[in-house]
């Protein structure tokens, strides 16, 4: 391996440690939301380099630097394009909403520890897709593995709930 090759993968690392620092550090890189973006610079930093690399060991003592370089440079352009297309759309992925207290209500659930007259027992809900565990009171003792309705919240932990008929 050659010195250019060499200098050619320390730039390739350092378009991955420009991509790491943007990825974990939040704001300490960003450039803002304009054409040209950290993860952009990152890829193609690191496209250059790596490309570079292999092309130098490739074909480079038939050729000379300017043309690795230049080659190593236009591979870098859809790599860059690709990844500031892929960040541009994880950005603005839809995400649903954080669940909220009033989102329990209506849920149905099974009861995980009894619930006691005038007291305390434990459901299990579905709430986003997750199963959720919560305390549970009701009018009356309601058994273990009872199928329940959430009918209020009590609190962002606790709710209130009825028995379901059997069906």
């Amino acid at each position: 391996m050659g010195t250019a090759t060499l200098i050619f993968l320390v730039i390739g690392a350092m378009g991955i440690v420009l991509a790491a620092i943007a990825i974990l550090g939040g704001d300490l890189l960003d450039l803002g939301d304009g054409f040209v973006s950290t993860e952009l610079v990152a890829a193609f930093v690191g496209g250059f380099g790596f490309a570079a690399a292999i092309l130098n060991e490739l074909i480079g003592g038939d050729v000379s630097l300017v043309v690795v370089l230049t080659l190593g440079l236009v591979s870098a352009v859809p790599v860059a394009v690709l990844t500031g297309l892929l960040a541009h759309r994880l950005g603005d992925m839809p995400t649903d909403g954080t669940p909220t207290r009033a989102d329990l209500v209506g849920t149905r659930g099974v009861v995980v520890t009894p619930v006691p007259a005038g007291g305390y027992g434990e459901v299990r809900v579905r709430i986003g897709g997750q199963p959720v565990k919560l305390g549970a009171r009701a009018d009356r003792p309601v058994a273990l593995g009872t199928k329940v309705l959430v009918i209020e919240a009590i609190s962002d932990t606790s709710v209130f709930v009825r028995e379901l008929p059997e069906q």
